[in-house]
């Protein structure tokens, strides 16, 4: 049985990549803080193929006992987003770049085979054209201090010995939506169909730019492709994760909205100016890893719709449905 450490598995996508990891018969332990709380992943304690340690990524002895018998690592334990990463820059800092190189350099001392890292498509920051798409060859542009650390820390990895035990693989992430047991409404897709699904107005700002859109079950299930991959088609590499279909403006999921709920109520806000503004190319994670996405933004919509309407959650506006 192959042994699988997630760093900061209960959290959004995390407490849907351990689920994922389980049903394919891993061994999966989570290192996290509980910064959120732990209800995530609380019942996943019932399952002996499941082993939870309280940690900081900062902490070099909680990552060696993390670490202990484990084959590979999904790095996800970050701030993540502009607005949490705003609050406090320079414990973003301390966590996203001098805890993730850390947990980088234990697991290559204690001889981890794999090391995943969740990164963003927000690196791109703005195409140049906005008729093209940008990919993995693309120039960086980060825009934000969130952007600027996975960046910092994608270089990091990819500038490391390729003799390493730990070979490195950097996935950038789309904007993430959907179902989650921590389940997030600051996000666009989320955000939006809970704002139209409780009857009020949603205001939109800047609607549009681009950005690409990722099912939280499709990023997960991206993570698993590159562990389950040969090395060297994963090791020391960069990969766009998401579909390139799934380009959306936010007009465009307005629309999407719309088709299910067609009594919403909108008011759109003129935007001339949005630092961040691309359009994601995934052909690369398709041709050479055969990855495909399961779930499409009207899914995701038509989930939050459900949880929303049918009463899943007592109230959406419970500032615990956010990462700020």
């Amino acid at each position: 049985m192959k042994k699988v450490l997630v760093t900061g598995g209960a959290g959004y996508i995390g407490s849907v990549l351990v689920r994922l990891l389980l049903k394919k018969g891993y061994f999966v332990r989570v290192l996290d803080n509980l910064s959120f709380g732990g209800e995530a992943i609380v019942e996943l304690l019932n399952d002996d193929n499941f082993d939870f340690i309280k940690g900081d990524i900062r902490n070099k002895e909680d990552l060696i006992k993390a670490m202990q018998d484990i084959d590979y690592v999904a790095h996800l334990a970050s701030i993540v987003g502009d607005p949490a990463c705003a609050v406090d820059p320079e414990l973003t800092k301390d966590i996203n770049l001098n805890g993730a190189k850390l947990t980088y350099q234990v697991a290559n001392e204690m001889g981890i085979k794999r090391f995943v890292f969740a990164s963003t498509c927000s690196n791109y920051g703005k195409m140049e054209d906005s008729n093209s798409y940008v990919n993995e060859e693309s120039e960086l542009k980060p825009v934000s201090l969130y952007a600027e650390t996975k960046v910092e820390f994608e270089k990091y990895l990819l500038s490391q010995d390729k003799n390493n035990e730990a070979k490195p693989t950097c996935l950038r992430f789309s904007t993430v939506y959907g179902l989650s047991p921590r389940i997030r409404f600051d996000l666009t897709v989320n955000e939006f169909t809970k704002e139209l699904a409780m009857n009020r107005e949603l205001v939109v700002f800047g609607e549009q730019f681009w950005r690409p859109y990722c099912h939280v079950v499709d990023l997960s299930r991206g993570v698993i492709a590159v562990i389950e991959a040969e090395e060297e088609k994963v090791a020391f590499n960069v990969f766009n994760v998401g579909d390139s279909n799934e380009n959306y403006q936010k007009q465009m999921i307005v629309d999407e909205i719309k088709k299910q709920l067609p009594e919403s109520k909108i008011k759109y806000v003129k935007k001339e100016e949005d630092p961040r503004d691309y359009r994601v190319s995934f052909e690369k994670i398709k041709n050479e890893l055969d990855f495909k996405v399961t779930k499409k933004v009207p899914d995701g919509i038509k989930q939050v719709i459900q949880i929303v309407r049918d009463g899943f959650i007592n109230d959406p506006d419970d500032k615990k449905y956010k990462n700020v």
